[in-house]
């Protein structure tokens, strides 16, 4: 005898499975097929349902949506799969475990960014939600234009007289800050202040005979020199 079927001997056999053991499994294995059977039963008639509804559903001209109740993961999904075949929009709202439910569109009336955050916040979408919503994107976009018209306050984000401070001292600092601040009437200097009230072209004027009669006066001069010499 070889080495192996030596080890394979010396082994302990596996513990025989009496009749009454054969039979208890016989029976769990039965009772497990009958309740897939029926569960799957339960699927199938479900998903009739679900055509049924969502066909009355696309055939009433008056209904632009159709609310499921909420329900289990593996229903929702069956009834996704029904409203692709049937050419639905379909959108799952709430919470799964509590209250998550499926909300059918027709594709001619799809929902408006704020009926989905509406649903998806967990409220009620009606026609008083709507005017409440529109109503306040309208006063948002006043106040918005509003605010786009005032004059914006600049802040700076440091303080130039602390700034250099260390450099120079506070008082100097500060005595810097004073000269360099805007002189807020520089440019605004009234009129019956101006010595010169003059028009453009009178000035345009005056410097055009000052400028003649200076060369008249260097023509006279240069004459008198050549006359002397």
């Amino acid at each position: 005898m070889d080495l192996l079927g030596s080890i394979l001997n010396s082994m302990d056999k596996p513990p025989s499975i009496s009749d009454k053991q054969k039979s208890l499994i016989k029976k769990q294995r039965d009772a497990m097929l009958v309740k897939q059977k029926a569960e799957k039963e339960k699927l199938k008639k479900f998903r009739e349902e679900a055509e049924k509804k969502i066909s009355t559903f696309l055939q009433n001209e008056t209904e632009t949506r159709l609310k499921f109740p909420p329900m289990d993961q593996v229903y929702r999904g069956i009834v996704h799969d029904v409203a692709e075949v049937a050419g639905v929009t379909a959108q799952s709202y709430g919470i799964e475990g509590v209250d998550r439910y499926i909300m059918l569109f027709k594709k001619e009336f799809p929902p408006s960014e704020d009926e989905i955050a509406t649903l998806r916040s967990g409220e009620e979408w009606n026609e008083t939600k709507a005017k409440e919503l529109a109503q306040k994107r309208k006063l948002d976009k006043q106040e918005a234009a509003e605010a786009l018209k005032r004059p914006k306050k600049i802040i700076p984000n440091s303080n130039y007289k602390e700034k250099y401070q260390h450099l120079i001292g506070l008082d100097s600092a500060l005595e810097a800050a004073k000269k360099t601040e805007t002189n807020k009437q520089y440019g605004f200097v009234p009129s019956e202040n101006k010595k010169d009230h003059r028009s453009i072209e009178q000035t345009l004027a005056d410097i055009q005979s000052k400028k003649k009669m200076k060369l008249d006066s260097q023509g006279a001069s240069n004459q008198e020199t050549s006359a002397n010499k």
